[in-house]
């Protein structure tokens, strides 16, 4: 039995963040039923790099993060779609909205009302910034959150700054917080038997992300440095090789040690952190000499066999290729494709493994409104019911 086998999750939200974290909790058991409305479909449908598979509402992005759910399609401006709405509530467990502040409660779903209906409810929203402080009102994406939090300003090197993370990481990051906010509300709730309401920042998860340079500013009140791929020690930076970089990880005084040692160099080896710091120029430049009498590969080989962290930089590709992947299931493939996906593709799973119950994928993402039908009979609408709400353009 998977943790969140019971659990029903009506997943109210688009892009990715919201839609991540519902998806998290599928992974794990949880019956989570994606809302859309019928014309506005979740933005990530139409978002990524295939454009066909944009084109028929089933980008990369939406298959990110659309395993393992159910779609409904439900326009909450009417009446009758709110009304359905209200069903389902009180048959779920939890809800999860990432509307702007202030939009979802118009509808009529606010907190108070929620928990009237449903005292035992998780109900979470996620937004940009939080639902209240002066900018509770205002919306962004990831890359926006990336430039107001400070992480832009630190990211790239002293000559060109600030850079934009290569990939999504707050969304994702937002995501990932948000499955453990909603697993710990549901922990409580076995306790106390009482409902929680959840407020989730996409900027305080930003905040979050830089801890150490947080606490770091707090004491000293410097902002971090852009330092590109070097590090405060230079036993813990990038250098050329012979074909291409590699990423020294020797971080520790014990580590570090077992570099210079393995560079025929025990000379270089410092006491304290501080001696590194002060020799930091001198240790760089005969890295940087040394370095390039091997090939990244080899530089890998040779020093991870000696207990020192270094790797050659990879491209995605390369990543994703490497047995190690295979070895601890990170990702599900769907050989034959999907409904809606003609050919093969390959979606992300849980980053962690349990021994018993842990994440799997059951179903393909689904094609907008697949499981209209099926979600409205098990609320206990009948077919001219549902034929009714059709007629309203309420599904």
């Amino acid at each position: 039995m998977r943790p969140f086998e019971g659990i029903r999750i009506i997943d109210a939200t688009h892009v990715l963040a919201g839609p991540f974290a519902a998806y998290q909790l599928g992974l794990f058991g949880a019956d989570v039923i994606k809302v859309e409305a019928p014309d506005d479909p979740d933005q990530s449908r139409d978002s990524g790099p295939d454009l066909d598979l944009n084109d028929a509402g089933m980008g990369s992005y939406f298959l990110t993060q659309g395993s393992n759910k159910r779609s409904l399609t439900l326009d909450l401006k009417t009446e009758a779609g709110r009304a359905v709405m209200w069903k389902l509530i009180a048959s779920a467990d939890v809800l999860v909205e990432n509307y702007r502040p202030g939009a979802f409660a118009t509808l009529g779903f606010t907190w108070e009302a929620v928990q009237r209906a449903n005292p035992r409810i998780i109900f979470a929203s996620m937004s940009a910034f939080g639902q209240d402080g002066p900018r509770g009102v205002q919306t962004a994406y990831d890359h926006v959150v990336q430039s107001t939090s400070g992480i832009m300003a630190a990211t790239g090197t002293p000559e060109v700054n600030p850079i934009k993370f290569g990939a999504p990481a707050i969304d994702y990051a937002t995501g990932t917080m948000g499955a453990f906010a909603l697993a710990t509300a549901l922990f409580q709730r076995e306790r106390t038997g009482r409902g929680q309401r959840i407020d989730m920042a996409m900027l305080d998860v930003a905040i979050l992300m830089q801890a150490s340079h947080v606490a770091a500013y707090l004491r000293t009140g410097r902002n971090a440095r852009p330092r590109g791929n070097d590090h405060e020690h230079a036993t813990n930076s990038a250098y050329q090789t012979k074909d291409g970089l590699v990423m020294l990880g020797a971080s520790n005084l014990r580590q570090q040690r077992r570099l210079w040692a393995a560079l025929g160099r025990e000379e270089m080896a410092k006491r304290t952190n501080r001696e590194r710091h002060d020799d930091r120029d001198r240790e760089a430049a005969v890295l940087r000499e040394i370095m390039p009498t091997r090939t990244a590969d080899e530089w890998e080989q040779y020093l991870q066999s000696r207990h020192v962290p270094a790797s050659r930089v990879r491209q995605l590709s390369e990543a994703l290729a490497d047995p190690q992947l295979a070895a601890r299931n990170l990702i599900h493939r769907f050989p034959e494709g999907a409904p809606g996906v003609p050919g093969a593709f390959g979606v992300p799973v849980a980053a962690f493994k349990l021994a018993h119950g842990g994440a799997r994928v059951d179903s393909p993402p689904p094609v907008m409104g697949a499981h209209t039908e099926e979600v409205l009979r098990e609320l206990g609408y009948d077919a001219a019911a549902i034929a009714a709400l059709r007629a309203q353009k309420a599904v």
